[in-house]
């Protein structure tokens, strides 16, 4: 692979560590923005401005703007003329003077790099009105080898909470090395020093993101999130607002500051047998030392535009 003269990376983020991972040992790994709507890419790193927070400057011809809600919006001669046979959809995709709504949110850098961090439809508020983009948190927390699946809840409310999924394989032979025995995902998803381990990963996330948007109570699940369940597509992507509607009571509990739930959570087995697990499950809290958090205005960036050179 070190001998490979180009190597992209697009789609979901890749992963800090991951990307230095591969640069550290010679490829030379890049990251890239694009959509089918666009005819192909439109940011790439150069050589010299490899960035693992962003997708690089656009590229010659493509402009890029943010949008009042923060939406990313890019206008270039490659953008499509529309969807077959979708009129409706066509409009809603394309401005009326060309600019395509990417659906996804983000900003310009300092540096003239562009910057994503969610789809829009899912960026939120807190009550005070900081912005929160769930996806680019629940990512921070999956790049930790112990976490499987999170998702982050914060809209309209005071704080930012998470409910965590853990990978059986890691946690399973981390438990094994600490001499902790357990029966099942259930009983190992259970284990306070399980619970431990995930607040200490969840703070290496709280580390590198602002204090408004820190996460300060958690809850460790007692089973994965699984398609069969509807609480994630096939392709691995969770449907937020189903899982929110699920676990509607661990949601409440987050935020009147209860010390555990009782969870009742349907599952379905491989050979397509269903039961329904009951649970009482501890939430856990994460020690942050007190701090201002930043208002909204302060918090917010304003509209820019960027072109290539």
């Amino acid at each position: 692979m070190r001998r490979s003269r180009l190597v992209y990376t697009g789609g979901a983020p890749l992963g800090a560590d991951t990307f230095r991972f591969f640069r550290a040992i010679g490829v030379n790994l890049k990251q890239v923005y694009g959509a089918t709507e666009l005819s192909g890419l439109c940011a790439v790193q150069r050589d010299g401005e490899v960035d693992p927070d962003t997708v690089g400057r656009m590229l010659r011809g493509m402009t890029v703007r943010i949008d009042d809600g923060g939406e990313v919006l890019v206008r270039s001669p490659g953008v499509f003329q529309g969807y077959y046979k979708q009129p409706e959809a066509s409009a809603e995709a394309v401005t009326a003077d060309g600019w395509l709504r990417t659906g996804d949110a983000g900003f310009v850098d300092r540096k003239g790099h562009l910057a994503i961090i969610d789809r829009a439809r899912d960026v939120g508020k807190l009550a005070d009105g900081t912005a929160l983009a769930p996806q680019f948190l629940e990512n921070k927390l999956k790049f930790s080898p112990y976490i499987g699946e999170a998702v982050v809840f914060g809209d309209g409310r005071p704080f930012v909470a998470a409910i965590v999924a853990i990978d059986p394989a890691t946690v399973g032979n981390w438990a094994e090395r600490q001499n902790l025995a357990y029966t099942s995902f259930q009983d190992l998803a259970a284990r306070p020093e399980v619970r431990g381990l995930i607040r200490e990963e969840i703070k290496k996330c709280n580390a590198g993101v602002p204090a408004a948007i820190r996460i300060r109570r958690f809850l460790v699940l007692n089973k994965e999130f699984d398609a069969d369940d509807d609480e994630i597509t096939r392709t691995r992507k969770i449907r937020r607002r189903f899982v929110a509607e699920k676990y509607a009571a661990i949601v409440d509990a987050f935020y009147r500051d209860a010390a555990e739930v009782e969870v009742s959570a349907a599952i379905t087995y491989e050979d397509g047998r269903k039961a329904v697990l009951h649970s009482t499950i501890a939430i856990g809290d994460i020690d942050e030392p007190q701090v201002e958090h930043p208002t909204a205005a302060q918090m917010a960036r304003e509209p820019v535009a960027a072109t290539a050179g």
